[in-house]
């Protein structure tokens, strides 16, 4: 049976006061905070910029070294590519994360694709060359088109002791959320994982501020159905991570706390 990660995609939101941290907490208390109540945390500030490796060494000292951490890669890697300037960029962002390594805290680096990332040979060869300049850093590949979900993926994705993410988002366009693809339980390379992202479709494409995209609140009947899902993943996987993105008005924290509760319910 795999060990199961649950907590939010990031921390560091001062509008959770009232509604996770307490009114008076100290911004730099957040983390500390946060660790006494959920075992993991995927960051995403990296997307934005490439971490200082003094950054994370602070946030294993915060979290008091109670918290493993999924990572999110730099834009550089999956949104904003230059030909001639990525590998670099991988190689610096991967020396950002020894004290993550070192700590034996790091589960993986999150690689969060757009959905104009379609399936084509291009892109695939990239995909591999981005692997290879990675090298044993344990990844997890997060697709929001909904082509790359096939099995000549997950053999590769296998290959290479990589994961797939499962995203629970709108049923809109070509995204594939999680409850219209065929193999929806779905473990590639020893590691499951869930990103809750919300079900917003109104906002999801109309909106350029990704804090109206994500904002929701799941209801407990919603998230009931996974339950079956995470205990089905961890027989079958060395670990499951799942993290809730739905981050606006501190949603992701109250979702989390109760998935918690629930996953230690019988399917």
């Amino acid at each position: 049976m795999g060990d199961v990660y649950i907590g939010t995609s990031g921390f560091d939101y001062p509008e959770w006061r009232g509604v996770f941290y307490p009114e008076e907490l100290p911004r730099n208390e957040f983390l500390g905070f946060y660790a006494e109540h959920f075992n993991a945390l995927e960051l995403n500030f990296s997307y934005y910029t490439i971490p200082k490796a003094s950054q994370l060494a602070d946030m294993v000292k915060r979290s008091a070294s109670r918290v493993k951490f999924s990572i999110k890669g730099n834009r550089q890697f999956t949104h904003e590519i230059a030909a001639t300037e990525w590998q670099e960029a991988v190689k610096q962002y991967r020396s950002s994360l020894y004290p993550l390594a070192n700590s034996g805290l790091l589960l993986d680096v999150l690689l969060q694709f757009p959905q104009s990332f379609h399936y084509t040979p291009d892109n695939r060869r990239y995909l591999a060359d981005l692997f290879n300049a990675f090298g044993e850093t344990p990844l997890i590949i997060e697709f929001r088109h909904i082509g790359w979900f096939n099995p000549r993926v997950y053999d590769e994705l296998s290959r290479r002791n990589a994961g797939i993410c499962l995203c629970d988002m709108p049923d809109i366009s070509q995204l594939p959320s999680f409850f219209r693809l065929d193999t929806p339980n779905l473990v590639v390379g020893g590691r499951g994982y869930l990103r809750f992202h919300g079900r917003n479709s109104e906002q999801w494409y109309q909106s350029q501020n990704s804090r109206d995209r994500y904002e929701y609140l799941y209801k407990d009947e919603e998230l009931k159905p996974y339950v079956s899902v995470l205990h089905d993943m961890a027989g079958k996987s060395k670990l499951v991570q799942v993290y809730f993105n739905n981050h606006a008005k501190g949603s992701a924290a109250v979702n989390a706390l109760k998935m918690m509760i629930l996953s230690e319910q019988k399917a």
